[in-house]
């Protein structure tokens, strides 16, 4: 396992176009980015490439999701701009080849069901898992706790799995942040070994506060003894709200994550 800096949420306090060679020189192993896609594809690689930095994650535009929408993913009254990001992502991702592509399931929009927001969700992702699968890139899908995120649709490791049983893809696999199963109260190594085999991208922040590691209650050794025991081999990736702007001085956690997971 290696760890990665998501690089919306850390080294802010530099444009993005600083942040690659940052994250490298603080020594991560690689970096994702929520949204790149305000830098062109190809001065990005550009950066990864000077960096010998990989992309192990973008997410898929998700509309007016970032400012409290319900997105694209799950609308049906949206599919044609859902269609325009699947290819603006695919069209970005065959030039910085991230790892992994994260669709975000988004909010419940009004006036529309459950049950026609996840049939829309689930036709997405398939169509999404085939096309990314013609680039080699695979595709995931996260919960998120509903405190945080009201309204969100995929909740607990079992939204996920129904939510995977349902695409039936081989190309589409679990997202699971740590932080998120925490925040709801739910046991993080019971939900890891409920998605086991089925991972395909891992995040974390401590919990409460959603700080760094050792801000929080979350047992992170014991996290990743169950992690590695489901023969999981991906990234990690850390997506916190760091205690200052100066992403250097709140790393000393960096050192003791390679001890945990053997490095």
């Amino acid at each position: 396992m290696k760890i990665a800096a998501n690089l919306s949420m850390l080294f802010t306090e530099l444009p993005l176009t600083d942040r690659v060679v940052a994250a490298a020189a603080a020594g991560f192993d690689g970096v994702e980015i929520q949204f790149p896609y305000e830098l062109p594809a190809l001065r990005l690689k550009e950066l990864l490439d000077m960096a010998g930095m990989p992309l192990c994650l973008i997410n898929l535009p998700a509309g007016d999701f970032m400012q409290g929408g319900p997105g694209l993913a799950a609308v049906p009254e949206r599919q044609k701009e859902f269609d325009a990001a699947l290819e603006e992502a695919l069209t970005y991702a065959a030039m910085v080849r991230p790892s992994r592509v994260n669709v975000l399931a988004g909010r419940l929009a009004p006036g529309v069901t459950r049950e026609q927001a996840m049939e829309c969700l689930v036709n997405n992702l398939h169509k999404t898992a085939e096309a990314f699968a013609v680039l080699g890139i695979g595709v995931v899908s996260e919960a998120i706790n509903p405190l945080d995120v009201p309204g969100f649709l995929i909740n607990t490791p079992e939204h996920l799995s129904e939510l995977m049983q349902a695409v039936d893809h081989p190309n589409l696999a679990a997202q699971f942040d740590i932080y998120h199963m925490a925040r709801q109260g739910l046991d993080v190594s019971t939900a890891l070994r409920a998605l086991a085999g089925r991972i395909g991208h891992v995040q974390f922040a401590d919990c409460p506060g959603r700080g760094m590691p050792g801000t929080g209650k979350i047992d992170f050794k014991g996290v990743f003894d169950v992690l590695s025991g489901t023969g999981y081999q991906g990234w990690l990736a850390a997506e916190y709200r760091p205690i200052s702007a100066s992403n250097a001085s709140g790393l000393s956690w960096l050192t003791m994550f390679r001890d945990l997971v053997r490095f």
